[in-house]
């Protein structure tokens, strides 16, 4: 069955989650989209959207077979030409009805309380849905694109899929009992500084693990890699696996987007952008980012704060797993159709601070024990520079739907450039440029498939972007420095805004007294 593009445009208008794979128009069912580990975003964000090399890159084989049930027919156009997700317009589907959940997403007006109030009989229109236009060339797009399914294709064959669990993991598996074994001879004999360190080097180690369980680069069984990582994750790192995933995904899909990557929401402590000045919605936590008060604050002393940030950014990751899982618990589709995978994770985490808070007990005093917590997550702080690194600096421009998967990951992220002998302190993903463009290939792979990435983006003229850790943390404090210090230009204006709207006020009021004395 041949399907027109006016007839894809009717079924997205309807509510019907349509995505482009390779020709076939395929239609998600509202089922599906409820059940899919994954999370419904990652789906939603590509309604009307070609989706094939991103289904491509972050779906193993097996699930890629069962695509095609879901076709409903085939488009003849020479390449599909988007339209913009209605999510990404600020619209939502929610029991049978269209709702606007966002007042200002994607250059939309502001849509007035009365409007969202009432907006059960609205919904988006064929102009909703129609993408801004764009300087970007879709022959150039789709060139691009045709390279990338050739350069996966090159990697396929060569084997860089293939998992080397001796190799590999051996190695780290190694360095993971060795670390924790450290740290558990230095906790008996109340050595409590260099137990909390190894228990952290751990803990930072393990997280490399749990990543590659994530993105199911182990065995690409869904069910035997969300066992593994859930003890890794849970179980011994108190974070929830659940929660990172539906991240991780969204990230990789629309990365360093404002609204709608979650990796660069961090209001009030950081901004990489102006854009965060003017309270935009995020369509991952489904709220407003003010810049209120404590925002601007923190925001001028951005570049300062940062490393004191970093060093305790896994408390934060705590916040965001536990809060996951909490309104997890309320949901009828619990933890997307398998709820072993929710109780399994709220049990590791109640054995988490079981045995983490037995060894804060067993410090003797309340200062021993904060400072056990202080020096073991601390210690973990490398990893989240490093990941920041990749992308703070890099472009946050929305440039639509019509880019290109390749384009967009290369303009987007970079790699940490270091020695191959000391990597595996950044555990394989400083080389990010690659890792997005392939999510589920071995970490241990990732530096044979980069110089194949760096002569793809040669031939199709596009950047690839890296720099050592010293010049990469110059550049991201560097660009922190210069967003923080808009902030106060913003106040400036905001205060010169307010002062002639209340001069018109007062001119108005007076012209009014002078008519009832005239």
């Amino acid at each position: 069955m041949s399907l027109r593009r006016d007839e894809v445009e009717s079924l997205i208008l309807k509510g019907q989650h349509v995505v482009i794979y390779h020709d076939n128009v395929l239609r998600i069912p509202t089922a599906w989209l409820d059940a899919h580990p994954g999370g419904a975003l990652s789906i939603l964000h590509f309604v009307g959207r070609d989706a094939t090399d991103e289904i491509d890159a972050l779906h193993p084989t097996g699930t890629l077979d069962l695509i095609a049930k879901y076709s409903i027919g085939k488009h003849h156009e020479k390449y599909w030409v988007p339209f913009l997700p209605p999510v990404a317009a600020g619209w939502v589907r929610e029991n049978g009805q269209w709702r606007r959940e966002a007042a200002y997403i994607s250059g939309d007006r502001p849509l007035l309380v009365e409007e969202q109030l009432s907006s059960s009989g609205l919904g988006p229109t064929a102009a909703t849905i129609t993408p801004a236009p764009t300087d970007l060339d879709l022959d150039v797009q789709a060139r691009q694109s045709a390279a990338y399914k050739a350069l996966h294709r090159r990697i396929i064959d060569a084997g860089l899929y293939k998992c080397p669990i001796l190799t590999g993991y051996g190695p780290e598996f190694i360095r993971y009992t060795l670390f924790g074994v450290i740290s558990a001879y230095a906790y008996y004999h109340s050595w409590l500084i260099t137990s909390a360190f190894f228990l952290g080097l751990m803990w930072h180690q393990l997280m490399f693990f749990a990543h590659d369980l994530g993105h199911m680069g182990l065995t690409g069984d869904w069910t035997f890699d969300r066992l593994v990582s859930t003890f890794i994750a849970d179980w011994i790192g108190g974070l929830s696996i659940g929660w990172w995933v539906d991240n991780h995904n969204i990230h990789h899909i629309v990365t360093n987007h404002v609204n709608h990557d979650p990796d660069i929401q961090h209001l009030p402590f950081f901004a990489i952008s102006p854009a965060f000045f003017n309270n935009l919605y995020s369509t991952y936590y489904k709220r407003t980012m003010p810049l209120d008060a404590p925002a601007k604050i923190f925001l001028t002393l951005q570049h300062k704060l940062f490393y004191i940030v970093m060093m305790f950014a896994r408390f934060n990751l705590y916040r965001l797993s536990y809060a996951h899982l909490y309104f997890r618990a309320f949901d009828t589709r619990r933890a997307r159709g398998h709820g072993w995978a929710w109780s399994l994770e709220v049990a590791g985490i109640v054995f988490f601070w079981t045995w983490f808070g037995s060894l804060l007990v067993g410090c003797g005093t309340w200062r021993k024990a904060l400072l056990y917590v202080l020096v073991s997550h601390a210690t973990t702080s490398p990893l989240h520079v490093q990941i920041v690194l990749s992308h703070f600096s890099m472009s946050t421009a929305d440039l639509g739907p019509t880019e290109s998967f390749p384009h967009r990951q290369l303009r987007t992220t970079s790699d940490v450039i270091c020695d191959e002998s000391i990597e595996f302190i950044h555990g394989g993903l400083h080389l990010q440029v690659t890792h997005h463009l392939f999510p589920r290939l071995p970490r241990h792979n990732l530096r044979k498939a980069s110089e194949m990435v760096k002569k793809f983006a040669q031939e199709q003229g596009l950047t690839y972007a890296e720099f050592g850790f010293v010049s990469g943390n110059k550049e991201v404090v560097g660009l922190l420095k210069h967003v923080g210090g808009l902030v106060n230009q913003v106040k400036i204006v905001a205060e010169v805004a307010d002062a002639e709207a209340k001069e018109a006020v007062d001119k108005k009021i007076k012209g009014q007294e002078e008519k009832k004395v005239g």
